[in-house]
């Protein structure tokens, strides 16, 4: 009964929004345990009174953890700490934290979850925000174990004010989202209608239809299929796609993989052709900050040679594609890859790249682009802060590109896209979602996924156009658990049959009116992009009065005269 009567208080608790964690404001130690080396209270805090300083490790996987009472399998959790290192190893410029929790299910099976993570703190950066929002997996727990990792061995650090709350739902999601879209995604457009005498208004029909969607859904592209590859592939981009990226082709050590030996002819005439179908195009990316993706013949590189090659590579590229591009990922997931500030022992080198990036084409809108900040949130508030230092540091930062490749067989859940989408959006920067995917066999329930990211991402204001990461089986990561077209006929899987009644149906305005039922003045709230406005009377077209616009924020007036 007492174990009982213990359970349901615990469960009270969590449904309550109360902290999970026992002392969670370290002003007592108790609860917490450091095995195998040093924790005490200290008065440097970041609230409080006291916090608690980690110390005598060796270990990088060391750090303070807490046994945690309850996780609810069907509920999402925000979990958050503060952190300041008190020491630094020489010739590196910051560490790594994360916080992590250990699950033993009840079957004895077990996972570790990392839930929250910084990439870069260092001794003068003081208190930093840890935190995140995660959702427990859906499986009965028998334990559960929250810990501080990361930090190499030596080094020093202070943690307080930990937290681990449940997040309320948000059930008014989905009309919060049809809303912002009928109220931001579309316009009116007003029609004045007059006529000769004699003609009988019944016979009268005024057609209106949405040709091109305005707001950005695009695609990745694999040059090499759409090159050479099924047709089918080509003309479902050109038919249902307003915008894409090459995959791969643009990216230093593909394009350039002896120095000097650049293939640009190839990616260039692709990108020439998707302008000419009327495809706008992202390209990714300038270089990728990762060691495994730089280019072998630079990894050997130092100093003024590596500074001066870097900064060839942004003069080569980024003029061969003025005036074709829109966007340029500049420096890939830098969140995750330190190599060239490493190499150069320049933590602000990211800054250089913007700069001459900007320099060679002012006119492209340059972006980060990162994982785990949207779609899973691990890196969500370090993503937060390093937009906020590009924009303070004015380096021509324009957008913030937010990767979504979601979990595994794992359902989206909108409460959590939204909180990681209104954290970002406090850096007041536009938000891309890059490389769209989900991943699951069962392809209705793909459908439902695929709706519900796609309901949240045109619903929030920040968001500026989404980019799915591939849509065909036979050009995509994750083959058929990812896409929205199989086979060689790239036949509409049920995902598929989905996302085009959004874009193409539920998101586009094809509306009729008979003048005699309409009136001489009527106003039609239509989406965004290009028009035709076809007017018939008695059956026949009235040719002069085709009329052609683009609908965007500002309303449109439309004039028509209806003659034999």
């Amino acid at each position: 009964m007492m174990l009982l009567l213990v359970g349901i208080v615990l469960l009270l608790s969590a449904c309550s929004g109360q902290n999970l964690l026992k002392n969670g404001d370290f002003e007592t130690m108790d609860g917490w345990h450091c095995y195998g080396f040093h924790c005490e209270l200290t008065n440097i805090k970041h609230t409080g009174n006291h916090a608690l300083k980690v110390s005598g490790r060796t270990q990088y996987w060391q750090g303070p953890g807490q046994d945690l009472p309850y996780l609810d399998p069907k509920k999402t959790y925000k979990i958050s700490s503060y952190v300041k290192m008190l020491n630094d190893i020489p010739g590196e410029m910051g560490q790594y934290i994360e916080l992590e929790v250990a699950i033993t299910f009840t079957d004895n099976s077990k996972t570790y979850m990392s839930l929250a993570s910084y990439p870069r703190i260092s001794s003068k950066d003081g208190f930093v925000l840890v935190e995140s929002i995660f959702t427990v997996p859906q499986k009965s727990i028998k334990t559960a174990n929250l810990y501080y990792q990361g930090p190499k061995a030596g080094i020093e650090y202070i943690v307080d004010t930990a937290s681990i709350v449940p997040i309320q739902l948000d059930t008014n999601w989905r009309k919060e989202s049809d809303n912002y879209i009928e109220s931001h995604r579309k316009s009116d457009i007003h029609f004045k209608v007059t006529s000769d005498a004699g003609i009988d208004k019944s016979q009268v029909n005024i057609q209106i239809t949405q040709k091109k969607k305005a707001f950005p859904f695009g695609t990745a592209i694999n040059m090499g299929v759409y090159n050479h590859g099924n047709t089918k592939y080509r003309d479902f981009i050109h038919k249902h796609f307003n915008w894409g990226v090459l995959e791969n082709a643009l990216k230093w050590d593909l394009i350039e993989p002896k120095q000097g030996a650049a293939d640009y002819a190839t990616p260039i005439n692709t990108i020439k052709t998707l302008r000419n179908h009327g495809i706008k195009m992202r390209a990714h990316n300038i270089v990728w900050s990762k060691g495994k993706y730089v280019p072998t013949w630079v990894q050997s590189m130092t100093g003024s040679t590596l500074r001066q090659t870097v900064h060839q590579r942004f003069i080569d590229i980024v003029s061969k594609t003025k005036g074709l591009v829109e966007h340029w990922d500049v420096n890939n997931e830098n969140l995750h890859g330190f190599w060239f500030q490493d190499k150069l022992n320049d933590q602000y080198f990211n800054h250089q790249m913007f700069t001459w990036a900007h320099q060679v084409d002012p006119t492209v809108k340059l972006f980060l682009n990162d994982y785990g900040v949207v779609a899973q949130a691990s890196s969500t508030a370090p993503y937060l802060e390093q937009a906020l230092e590009f924009k303070k540091a004015n380096v021509h930062l324009y957008g913030l590109g937010v990767q979504c490749h979601f979990v595994e067989d794992v359902a989206p859940n909108p409460t959590v896209l939204k909180e990681n989408l209104n954290t970002l959006a406090k850096a007041g920067l536009p938000i891309w979602v890059t490389e769209l995917d989900v991943g699951t066999h069962d392809e209705n329930l793909r459908a439902d996924w695929y709706e519900t990211i796609l309901r949240v991402m045109y619903g929030h204001p920040s968001v500026e156009g989404v980019m799915f990461w591939g849509f065909w089986d036979q050009a995509h990561w994750r083959k058929d658990r990812g896409a929205l077209v199989v086979g060689n006929d790239v036949t509409l899987t049920a995902a598929g049959r989905r996302v085009l009644d959004l874009f193409e149906n539920q998101w586009m305005t094809k509306e009729s009116r008979k003048l005699s039922t309409a009136g001489s003045q009527f106003t039609v709230r239509g989406f965004h992009g290009d028009y035709e406005v076809k007017v018939t009377y008695k059956g026949h077209t009235i040719s002069d009065q085709t009329k052609t616009f683009t609908l965007d924020k500002t309303s449109k007036t439309i004039n028509i005269h209806v003659h034999q």
